[in-house]
């Protein structure tokens, strides 16, 4: 069973039509984008988003990506894409559901891992730094 995280953020999209193929569906890479819209929000939300990761030293570089795809958004869909923070302490983890804004019908699940690399080494870190599992345990209180 997918964990349902312990903090979320929704985010709206509306799709637009340079994000459609020619039978009028999304084309798959744009699913990412998505993705990383909602990914920005929740890391706003936490308080350490992708400025405060750099002025902290750290980048988090996406080392896994997955999507299943259920059915195709369209021109026009409005859809909600929910992050839920799922890992935090050695990886950033992160499950998405993009579902239709106005019926709830679930159209693609994702996950993404980030780890943090130190930017003066370019070492991959095997935990998580303070300053962010600090910002994390600071929202969930």
């Amino acid at each position: 069973m997918r964990s349902k995280g312990v903090l979320h953020t929704d985010t709206e999209i509306l799709v637009p039509f340079f994000d459609v193929d020619t039978m009028n569906v999304v084309w798959h890479g744009h699913y990412v984008k998505y993705l990383e819209v909602a990914r920005c929000a929740l890391l706003d939300k936490i308080g350490h988003n992708y400025d405060a990761m750099v002025a902290s030293g750290y980048a988090w570089p996406v080392i896994d990506l997955q999507l299943r795809y259920v059915r195709g958004a369209v021109f026009g869909q409005k859809l909600n894409v929910r992050a839920s923070l799922v890992e935090w302490e050695n990886r950033l983890k992160i499950n998405y559901l993009i579902s239709d804004l106005a019926t709830g019908e679930r159209l693609t699940r994702a996950v993404s891992v980030q780890v943090a690399v130190d930017m003066s080494s370019r070492e991959m870190q095997l935990a998580s730094p303070k300053v962010f599992t600090d910002a994390v345990e600071r929202v969930l209180q």
